[in-house]
């Protein structure tokens, strides 16, 4: 399985001959999308979920299929007949891929705003991307956790308490963009010496396996 990381939180999954990209949004390059086959989502906020993009990417492949939460699905009419209805707990095959759905609800950014719906995806019975939550799957063994790192709604004690509570074998940088060259350096040197497993943060486009 061939992972690449593309700008904020996009990730690529390339597996058997099947491409799988999860959260193309708006900071996501166009190149993460050559050769897709299906598509996840995990909210609806810009950052994760490109609308134009998708109807872009469908009007040059029609087949791509895309995965999300209902509440997504109503924001997507203009793709209706490609988009399927996801809940926590389903489990479901997207580019020949098992995935699995967890989670529920976007973290807190502040008791005034409401919270979205989000779903984390367990990729593979392997690869763990959270989408905007810190929620931690119970009935599997990740190997492979991208941890978001900065954002409105975090502060770094609680990525490296995630990391920790899923000890998996190694955890890469999400939800990233929004962090200078000196953000990176300090949130780097911190989730290294302290999440309890090998850490790193890919470049764009970066892949590994």
């Amino acid at each position: 399985m061939r992972l690449t990381k593309y700008s904020h939180s996009c990730v690529r999954v390339e597996h058997d001959g099947g491409v799988l990209v999860i959260d193309p949004g708006a900071f996501a390059e166009p190149a993460a999308l050559d050769g897709v086959d299906a598509v996840l989502i995990t909210h609806e906020h810009f950052d994760h979920l490109d609308v134009d993009k998708l109807a872009d990417l469908l009007g040059k492949r029609p087949a791509v299929t895309v995965h999300t939460h209902p509440t997504v699905v109503s924001k997507l009419e203009g793709l209706r007949g490609v988009v399927t209805a996801v809940e926590p707990g389903d489990t479901f095959t997207a580019a020949g891929i098992p995935v699995r759905a967890y989670g529920g609800l976007h973290a807190e950014i502040h008791p005034d705003l409401p919270r979205v719906p989000n779903l984390g995806f367990v990729v593979n019975d392997s690869v763990y991307h959270p989408g905007d939550s810190f929620d931690v799957p119970d009935d599997v063994q990740i190997d492979t956790l991208f941890v978001p790192v900065s954002a409105p709604w975090l502060k770094l004690a609680e990525s490296i308490a995630f990391v920790r509570a899923i000890a998996p074998r190694r955890a890469f940088a999400l939800h990233d963009a929004l962090l200078s060259h000196a953000g990176h350096t300090v949130t780097d040197a911190n989730m290294s010496q302290l999440s309890g497993c090998e850490y790193a943060r890919l470049e764009p486009g970066a892949s590994l396996r």
